[in-house]
């Protein structure tokens, strides 16, 4: 994160050129969805007259009839970002992962000789193309997951016999498992694709070393998601302790700078984040370069069965006393006895 910034800062310019196309996308589709709307004379005297009933209805009137069409447009947007973050994702990814191997590689290069147990330096990058579909899939499901869960809440709680406590339980209990579920999956497939660009795995390929790596080394990866956690939890409570100030000020200072405040704290948090998240990544990329050593089995215990084993010491001589009584077959008579 210090010695080389640039990761930080390549991780945050592929991120936020993304989320500013998104937003600016967002922002002309729904200027051009509003172009289309009609509005009357008796919509525009209903929304000047600044009563919240005829406002409600003027707007009513406007949106009618434009659900589906509006609809249609979210669907092709969201798609289409979703493709586009897809390949800038990957492409980027390949990118930041490559230098990380190269950095570790070089690092691993000054201090010991070769690299026989790490990752092959020939093995070809390959991008994580198929693993951020599958995250966009696994988004996609949870989603889904949010709205079943809602239908079932709202079937526990018919209008005959309303429950809202129950339903509220049951949507809330459902979207947590749903949130963790989603939560682990994504964690998954995003340490995968340092195995896809690291040593060229194919997809599921790289998605089994993935939870090779949680299985063997798991005190390690909790250790190092949870001190990065631990680091983003501090960066959001100081954020959010700093935004309080120019909240502060907006009864005495004009609305733009007010809102300039806000957002130039969103943008420095935002930029935390990503370079905690650049060094998280260098963890586990250090993780996988340096492999834990292989455990040498002790040799095995000579074969006492087998005599003629080299190992076995030689079979003691029995000798046996030719005075000891107690080897006699003669009875001992005592004395005077005949």
């Amino acid at each position: 994160m210090f010695t080389r910034p640039s990761l930080g800062l390549a991780e945050i310019a592929w991120r936020w050129t993304f989320g500013f196309a998104a937003i600016s996308l967002l922002t002309f589709s729904v200027l051009q969805y509003l172009d289309t709307l009609p509005v009357g004379p008796g919509d525009l005297f209903l929304l000047q007259t600044g009563h919240p009933l005829l406002i409600s209805h003027a707007i009513a009137h406007i949106l009618q009839g434009s659900a589906f069409r509006a609809a249609k447009a979210a669907l092709l947007l969201l798609l289409l970002l979703s493709l586009a973050w897809v390949v800038i994702a990957s492409w980027s990814r390949m990118m930041t992962v490559s230098a990380l191997v190269d950095y570790f590689r070089e690092d691993q290069t000054e201090t010991r000789e070769g690299l026989a147990q790490g990752p092959n330096p020939k093995s070809r990058p390959r991008s994580p193309l198929g693993l951020n579909l599958l995250r966009v899939a696994i988004a996609a499901a949870a989603t889904l997951g949010v709205f079943g869960a809602f239908v079932l809440a709202r079937a526990a709680s018919p209008p005959t016999n309303p429950s809202p406590g129950s339903a509220a339980l049951i949507f809330l209990t459902l979207v947590m498992g749903i949130f963790l579920a989603w939560s682990f999956l994504n964690w998954i497939l995003s340490l995968a694709a340092i195995f896809a660009v690291a040593e060229g795995s194919l997809t599921f390929t790289a998605i089994s070393k993935a939870v090779d790596l949680w299985r063997v080394r798991s005190v390690s990866v909790l250790a190092a998601s949870t001190w990065f956690g631990l680091a983003h939890f501090l960066v959001f409570v100081i954020a959010s302790s700093i935004i309080a100030v120019p909240l502060g000020f907006a009864g005495m200072l004009p609305p733009a700078i007010v809102l300039g405040g806000v957002l130039l704290v969103i943008l420095l948090y935002f930029a935390a984040a990503d370079f905690l998240y650049a060094g998280r990544m260098a963890a586990y990329v250090a993780m996988i370069q340096s492999p834990l050593e292989p455990i040498t089995p002790p040799d095995p215990p000579p074969l006492l069965l087998n005599p003629d084993h080299p190992a076995n010491p030689p079979a003691p001589i029995a000798r046996m006393d030719r005075d000891e009584l107690i080897l006699s077959d003669t009875p001992i008579l005592p004395e005077g006895s005949s």
